[in-house]
């Protein structure tokens, strides 16, 4: 009769180090794919990143192209009187 609870003790530690190594597996997999992720994210962030650079060039220069005209840009305030 020993033998027969000590095989069922075996195999319920078997199950469960089973069960242990599919939760590892499927932990490691998330972390791939959080690494995944976070790399996606950085590039989309540099590029976006480099984006803003050349929209903030391209807004000095316009600015720098108005001040060589002599066009002074209304002030914001003048956009409330007319709204009003």
């Amino acid at each position: 009769m020993l033998y027969y609870a000590l095989i069922c003790v075996c195999l319920v530690l078997t199950g469960i180090a089973g069960l242990q190594m599919a939760y590892m597996f499927y932990l490691d997999r998330l972390d791939k794919e959080r690494k995944r992720r976070l790399r996606q994210l950085e590039r989309r962030c540099r590029a976006l990143t480099a984006r803003l650079e050349r929209a903030e060039e391209r807004i000095a220069e316009q600015d720098a192209m108005l001040d060589a005209f002599g066009v002074v840009p209304e002030e914001e305030d003048s956009w409330a009187d007319v709204i009003e």
